[in-house]
């Protein structure tokens, strides 16, 4: 019983024990959604920490809709989580794909779009002769900052279009831990990545007066199918990948097991914090918080 509980064994409250004030077992007082009946866009939803932002935002009562290229991926994903959940193809540095994608979702939820996650983004080549600014490619350089700037900029266009005139809304932008600190990736993708925070900060400023929170996460190295195709492209000689298609970031096949377990040791081995190794879980878990109600002041 509570009351006789040794000293080092904490009285918990009945809400949190599982048990009543007579103590008896009692049932759990279930988590509260968190996301209950809000409407979300979550952009290169289909796999890694997207799919990771659509699971956890399903599971806490947001009706998302996936936009994405990966039309296989992402309709499995929907298929896969209920009729709560849908996919439209977008690829987000185009912007009439930005704007059906939001128009999509207001048509299909009554005219609500309460949550814009900007998710989508590439690596651009990751071999060595790449990441050099002596081998520069302005080609590559336009490609990858118009996925992942010019992406989360129309993004920010449209969800806001829909957001302000409401009043109220969320726009959570995925930046990178090379938009905090410098070479940890190619020149490209960390100019990007930087892009992100500015653009965040910026439309923070405006859209705050109309209702519409903006915010960003920097997450670091996670073991997901993007990172570690660019790992193995950074295994590969630069010659080569000399002619190989621009869309490297498209072409990732499922890693084994034993590649997840080498790239997460070695994100371990350069983390701050020992113990915990960061997965795509962790960074939806920060994307759901922003995105909630319990940051309404952020």
């Amino acid at each position: 019983r509570p009351e006789i509980a040794h000293a080092h064994q904490p009285v918990m409250s009945p809400s949190h024990h599982g048990w009543d004030g007579n103590g008896a077992a009692a049932v759990p007082t279930p988590m509260p959604k968190r996301l209950d009946g809000k409407v979300a866009i979550v952009t290169g939803g289909a796999r890694g920490i997207g799919e990771a932002i659509v699971r956890l935002f399903a599971k806490h009562g947001a009706r998302v809709v996936i936009a994405d290229i990966d039309d296989a991926a992402g309709e499995a994903l929907a298929s896969a989580l209920g009729p709560q959940v849908s996919f439209v193809r977008c690829d987000v540095s185009v912007e009439d794909d930005v704007r059906r994608a939001v128009d999509w979702a207001l048509s299909r939820h009554g005219g609500r779009l309460d949550v814009y996650c900007n998710n989508a983004g590439v690596l651009g080549r990751q071999t060595r002769a790449a990441r050099s600014i002596l081998s520069f490619d302005a080609a590559e350089f336009d490609r990858v900052l118009r996925v992942n700037a010019l992406g989360a900029a129309l993004g920010m266009k449209h969800a806001a279009r829909a957001m302000a005139p409401r009043r109220a809304g969320s726009i959570v932008s995925v930046a990178s831990v090379a938009a905090v600190l410098g070479g940890l990736g190619p020149h490209a993708y960390t100019a990007s990545k930087h892009a992100i925070v500015g653009l965040t900060k910026n439309a923070a400023c405006e859209l705050g007066a109309h209702g519409v929170r903006v915010n960003c996460v920097s997450p670091f190295g996670v073991a997901t199918p993007m990172l570690i195709n660019a790992w193995r492209q950074g295994h590969d000689d630069a010659t080569a990948n000399a002619d190989r298609d621009l869309d490297l970031d498209l072409d990732v096949t499922v890693p084994s097991d034993q590649e997840v377990e080498k790239m997460e040791e070695v994100v371990r081995g350069l983390a701050t914090l020992k113990g915990p190794t960061l997965r795509p879980r962790d960074i939806a878990e920060a994307v759901l918080f922003l995105a909630s109600d319990e940051a309404r002041y952020i």
